[in-house]
């Protein structure tokens, strides 16, 4: 195990040149709005045919949250894209450890396709609900604590406020 080394970005996840790529994807793998849109649509028809292949085998119901699965990159800068699904934010139900899966399921992944360099969005941030400083610290703790051939994880934030909040944890 080497050691990591985490990165914080501001800007466009699909514009980074990493070998993987993560989407905080919906369940059917089949694209959808945020940053599974957005890779869907730079990264081309490849990766909605990769995701239709894996919906036609063994995710006929979907990818279930918390898990993760490789597919080609397509026209991204990156090998491969890396799909999870985070969970839906609740006030009734701790769905942290779901959230965590995402991280440690990506890295897991990733690392046995043999990826050095990761770059994540902020699972869970967007249209799920999940409150962004509750969602940096999961992700900065969850990725800290992984055991991963993986050497940096870089996080692309989309605004300032993610920014703030994951740089008050990597500090």
């Amino acid at each position: 195990m080497s050691s990591l080394t985490i990165t914080l970005v501001r800007g466009d996840i699909t514009e980074q040149h990493t070998d993987v790529i993560v989407n905080a994807a919906n369940s059917s793998l089949l694209g959808g709005g945020g940053v599974d849109g957005a890779i869907h649509r730079r990264g081309g028809p490849e990766i909605l045919e990769d995701c239709r292949k894996l919906r036609a085998s063994q995710f006929g119901r979907g990818l279930p949250t918390g898990k993760a699965v490789a597919t080609t990159a397509g026209k991204l800068h990156a090998q491969w894209v890396v799909h999870t699904v985070g969970p839906v934010f609740s006030r009734e139900e701790d769905r942290s450890q779901l959230l965590a899966s995402c991280y440690r399921e990506s890295l897991r992944v990733a690392g046995e396709l043999g990826a050095r360099t990761v770059a994540f969005p902020a699972i869970s941030t967007g249209i799920y609900g999940w409150p962004m400083d509750d969602g940096a610290r999961i992700a900065v703790e969850t990725v800290r604590d992984a055991q991963t051939s993986v050497e940096e994880v870089r996080f692309v934030l989309f605004d300032e406020q993610a920014y703030a909040a994951f740089a008050a944890r990597v500090r």
